[in-house]
């Protein structure tokens, strides 16, 4: 055992280094983070073009999109975080951003390989790389938490926090508004090249300009903490506070929708309003995706200002904001208005998304300093895998099921999803292009519908995390 290094001195008032420095730091930081979800989300943004012509179904994509990343993801993430409690995070973050650059490229070479007599489909290629961004991106977050912790004071964590936390859907528009329009202009491949390679860049620059900080820095003067933690210590912390597993819960359930949700998008407005794949990505995904990202930091700073006499209030407020979310995506899913759509869909991702802001600041509150990389990995192992993996495949699984009920019900039972889809559909005779006027679209509104609705679920364990939560925190946010 070892007192921590911010013994005798002021970091637990202060944070490392200078406040511009620090602001460098979250900074480049949520660039990094913006590049993961730029990267990770760049898939949805080209599917109406990328779809039709490997002629997948929505099952398929949802498997590209969810599981096939977040199962590599997850389990690699574990292990990274364990090495980031005790090496350098910034070597680890930097070799993991130029790692999934480099596969985000690739995704743009996906095509059919011949070895042999043994042929391997273009759908099987791009799920290579896919995963292999996925490993790359399970060196992200939790050394970067853990960074974040000790460069900022609990007193002004939440804040750090949900500003780091916004790369998620800032991401998300930058993948919209620089893929949507390429994808349009010069095909999907192109893409991926383009918004893949200055990652490469950005990990080199992060290396020379970024300082690794004493490790628990932040902590209180005299903090007693083991020179090399283990997993099963950090295990052991978690099991006493059920405020952690409740706020996984509820975080989980809110992953399960939004990255369902988001990964279909683009697909519900070019089947349901007719829009390009860069239509898409700038006239509606965009503005959502800046919307969300106001909602992520004002929940962060927000709770900030409550924290002092509403302790509990980063957990309360994710809950309103997720349970009053559910009516705003209703309309959007139901409206034949494509205005009303971006609006429902804009209200609802900015009151939201601040669920974000909650979890990585639970999850590094009510833990110690020496567990905070392994305990961020244990959430996302849990968020990424069942919400993140099964989110987009069970929107996809249930599109497809609900299609073949309807095409069946419409007397057109040979019809499938692929012959709706693209040029493919022209050639179909007029009373099959009638039905897949109606079942195309209407299975995908549906299961976007029905997802949509268990937001309210995972509003519900955030109240419950309420119960727990004063008790449990050990870095208090209002301290």
């Amino acid at each position: 055992m070892s007192a921590t290094t911010a013994a005798g001195t002021d970091g637990h008032l202060t944070g490392f280094g200078s406040k511009p420095y620090r602001s460098y730091v979250l900074t480049a930081l949520l660039v990094i983070y913006i590049l993961n979800f730029v990267d990770r989300g760049l898939l949805s943004v080209v599917a109406p073009q990328m779809k039709p012509e490997l002629g997948i179904s929505d099952t398929a994509f949802g498997l590209l999109t969810g599981f096939g990343f977040a199962l590599l993801y997850t389990v690699v993430g574990i292990p990274l975080a364990q090495f980031a409690e005790t090496r350098h995070r910034v070597w680890i973050m930097t070799v993991c951003v130029a790692l999934w650059s480099a596969m985000t490229a690739l995704c743009g070479l996906a095509a059919e390989i011949t070895i042999g007599s043994l042929t391997i489909g273009a759908f099987w290629v791009l799920l290579a790389c896919r995963v292999g961004v996925g490993i790359g991106e399970a060196g992200c977050t939790p050394p970067a938490n853990s960074l974040i912790a000790d460069y900022y004071p609990p007193r002004s964590r939440s804040t750090a926090l949900g500003y780091y936390a916004m790369g998620v859907t800032l991401g998300g528009l930058l993948a919209n508004l620089i893929g949507g329009p390429v994808t349009d202009a010069f095909g999907w491949r192109t893409a991926f090249f383009v918004l893949g390679v200055p990652g490469v860049l950005v990990a080199l620059i992060f290396k020379l300009t970024v300082k690794e900080p004493p490790r628990g820095y932040t902590d209180p003067p005299g903090t007693v903490r083991k020179a090399r933690p283990k997993f099963s210590d950090g295990l052991r912390e978690l099991a006493s506070k059920p405020s952690f597993w409740t706020m996984t819960v509820a975080a989980t359930i809110a992953a399960f929708c939004g990255y369902g949700i988001a990964s279909f998008q683009s697909l519900f407005l070019n089947r349901s309003f007719g829009l390009t794949a860069g239509e898409a990505a700038v006239m509606i995904n965009a503005p959502v995706a800046l919307s969300s990202a106001v909602g992520t930091f004002a929940t962060g700073w927000l709770a900030e200002k409550l924290a002092r006499r509403h302790p509990n209030a980063i957990a309360w407020l994710a809950g309103i904001g997720l349970t009053a979310s559910v009516p705003f995506y209703f309309w959007a899913f139901t409206t034949d208005n494509l205005l009303f759509a971006a609006i429902g869909l804009c209200i609802g991702g900015a009151i939201k998304y601040g669920y974000l802001a909650a979890q990585y600041t639970i999850g590094q509150g009510v833990v110690s300093a020496q567990v905070r990389a392994v305990s961020t990995a244990i959430l996302l192992f849990v968020v990424n895998l069942l919400g993140y993996g099964l989110g987009p495949l069970f929107i996809g699984a249930l599109s497809d099921l609900i299609f073949t009920l309807q095409v069946a019900d419409l007397g057109a039972a040979d019809l499938t999803r692929k012959a709706c889809e693209g040029a493919a559909r022209a050639a179909l005779a007029a009373a099959q292009q009638d039905v897949c006027a109606i079942a195309h679209p209407q299975s995908l509104q549906r299961s976007m519908l029905i997802t949509a609705a268990l937001y309210a679920v995972g509003g519900l364990f955030f109240f419950l995390t309420c119960r727990w939560l004063k008790r449990d925190m050990v870095a208090k946010v209002g301290a």
